[in-house]
């Protein structure tokens, strides 16, 4: 009587009849999509290959970084664990078309991709960095957040240990809005990193009291929202600074890849 395959060899023979790799069959790292959907042509800030090319070589050690300006959809989100959306557009560059702002089909379908278990980081930025968040605070309403004009300079943040998921690290803010919080909101919104104002600022007067960085949990995903998108550019992870101002002594990566585990964390 014939004895029946062990399920590893099963597998190695499906391996090889596929032509699949066995580090992807037994190791596969999960999907972070930099989307640049909501991001209009010719705009240079946060280039894949430009100011953001060190964070996602970085990043592909822990995940399968994609890139791409897809409509986001159920076949465009397929099998995508994290998506990040960085200073969503608010005006044409140059003899561009005008970018697409976040519409109520959007809305539709990255609520659906989060509360199936999705993951989804989102930045927001300082004045004139064409930022919109007027459509795009219709996303973020989903989640019982929204970002709000007004503004903290750069500063170094040394987050107390008893912060969750990034307890113990410092961060290198380089300026940006803040995140209002709906109280009592079902996806249970809630300040990850509150502004300290006894830490002053590297450069600058502006000092605002409230969220710089938010997390919220609705349905099986998980939502961060971050007022500061240059943190994460190679001048800043590098300590060079930005804007004439330099943060040499941080943990800018760590704490975005916590936080990227974490938004992945259930997919």
């Amino acid at each position: 009587m014939a004895q029946p395959f062990p399920a590893r060899v099963f597998l190695i023979l499906i391996v090889l009849l596929t032509g699949i790799s066995t580090s992807w069959a037994e190791d596969a790292k999960p999907i972070l999509l930099y989307s640049r959907y909501f991001n209009t042509k010719g705009e240079s800030r946060y280039l894949p290959d430009g100011t953001f090319k060190d964070v996602l070589e970085r990043l592909r050690a822990a995940f399968d970084v994609r890139v791409n300006d897809e409509a986001l959809s159920t076949n465009s989100l397929k099998g995508v664990a994290v998506i990040l959306i960085a200073n969503p557009s608010d005006k044409a560059v140059g003899d561009n078309p005008p970018p697409h702002h976040c519409s109520s089909e959007d809305v539709t379908e990255l609520s659906r991709f989060v509360h199936d278990g999705g993951g989804l980081i989102v930045m927001g930025n300082q004045e004139n960095h064409n930022l919109e968040t007027a459509h795009f605070n219709a996303l973020l309403a989903v989640f019982g957040m929204k970002f709000e004009n007004r503004y903290t300079d750069a500063k170094k943040l040394v987050l107390p240990t008893s912060v969750s998921i990034i307890g113990g690290l410092r961060w290198a803010y380089y300026t940006g809005n803040l995140v209002e919080l709906q109280p009592g909101h079902e996806a249970k919104p809630r300040g990850l990193v509150m502004n300290d104002l006894k830490q002053k600022p590297e450069a600058g007067t502006r000092d605002q009291d409230g969220v710089l960085l938010a997390i919220a949990e609705p349905g099986q995903g998980h939502v961060v929202a971050v007022t500061d998108a240059g943190w994460i550019s190679n001048d800043a992870l590098s300590g060079k600074g930005i804007g004439g101002v330099a943060i040499k002594e941080q943990d800018n990566f760590e704490i975005f890849l916590r936080l990227a585990r974490w938004a992945a964390g259930r997919r």
